[in-house]
């Protein structure tokens, strides 16, 4: 009796093992991808990496890989989605580099000012040597896989509701908002301004009451936020380009099966291409510049003029990064400026 019973359980084991070997041969990995803006690949950057990311990697895996897309905050701020990602809630998100600075503080780097020559020249130092060191460093120290930077949209401009930014003097007294990051504050304080924090969600409304004279962002953002509508003056000054830093848990990329990890790289790849194209088509068309001019005055720094701020800014946010990071600092600044020169575009 006990040998047959003990046959009976034998075999209803196996039969039970056989069926969650195949239910996990069959079973699907989700990727849930958290970013700030809409959902539209053609609306913005972050919205077109998403749907990029995800349609390639579900055709390339035949959907063993799905992708769920979480837009529009849904996981909070970018600093709250992206620890997500570290803790292995969510797999992925698409941030800003102030939701991955509180992890990687050293990315305070890339805030030198009026340092590329061109958008291309951005790209360049990104996707090479020194992006794949600063991606290396992030994973060591942060935790967290980077996929690619891409483009929020493109350099930065100075917007404000004062007077017309043509020289550093231009800036004294003028009330600006930046992100949360010493460097940016260290930016606006050495040209005299004054640096203020306000939330993104407020800014619209502050800038309209005047308790902030001006911001700082891309031409884009500038035109989606309709910042034209309580700003008077568009200066384009290109001096910073903070890309979007995309990031994944580690451990969820490494325990991937080989091919599908390699389909979820390429597909960030081509996400990436993606945001940079769209940057530039938006950056040019009737969601960007052209009506800007239509509202606003803008002026173009000359080379002269930026080479001035250049010599203002730059010495400042040196000393900022030298007084936080110490010879690491130094270092990690100048392997960044050389990559500068050596990605520079003719």
């Amino acid at each position: 009796m006990k040998s047959r019973w003990t046959a009976r359980l034998l075999a209803a084991c196996t039969v039970l093992a056989l069926a969650l070997a195949a239910a996990g041969v069959s079973a699907e990995t989700v990727i849930k991808l958290a970013h700030p803006n809409r959902n539209d690949a053609f609306d913005n950057t972050a919205g077109a990496m998403a749907i990029v990311f995800k349609n390639h990697v579900e055709v390339a895996t035949e959907k063993r890989v799905r992708v769920e897309i979480f837009p529009e905050g849904q996981m909070g701020r970018d600093g709250d989605a992206v620890k997500l990602v570290r803790q292995g809630t969510i797999q992925s998100a698409i941030s800003s580099v102030g939701g991955v600075a509180p992890l990687y503080p050293m990315l305070a780097v890339i805030d030198l000012p009026f340092a590329y020559s061109s958008v291309a020249n951005a790209y360049d130092v990104f996707d090479g040597p020194f992006g794949h060191r600063l991606a290396e460093e992030i994973r060591r120290k942060a935790g967290l896989a980077v996929l690619g930077f891409g483009d929020p949209g493109g350099l930065f401009t100075i917007t404000n509701s004062k007077r017309p930014i043509r020289q550093p003097e231009d800036m004294k007294g003028l009330k600006i908002r930046t992100m949360d990051l010493e460097t940016h504050r260290t930016m606006i304080g050495s040209l005299g301004g004054t640096p203020v924090n306000v939330a993104w969600s407020d800014l619209y409304n502050a800038l309209g009451t005047g308790a902030v004279d001006g911001q700082m962002n891309p031409v884009p953002i500038v035109r989606f936020a309709r910042f034209d509508e309580v700003q008077r003056h568009l200066t384009l000054s290109n001096h910073l380009f903070l890309p979007y830093v995309w990031v994944m848990n580690a451990k969820f990329l490494d325990d991937l099966a080989p091919s599908d990890r390699a389909a979820v790289m390429n597909a960030a790849r081509l996400g990436v291409v993606a945001s940079r194209g769209l940057s530039r088509l938006i950056e040019s068309s009737d969601r960007g510049l052209p009506p800007l001019a239509q509202r606003m005055e803008v002026h173009t720094l000359t080379p002269r003029e930026a080479e001035a701020f250049r010599k203002v800014t730059q010495p400042a946010v040196r000393q900022a990064i030298e007084r936080r990071f110490g010879a690491e600092g130094v270092e990690m600044l100048a392997a960044f400026e050389r990559a500068i020169r050596e990605e520079r575009t003719p």
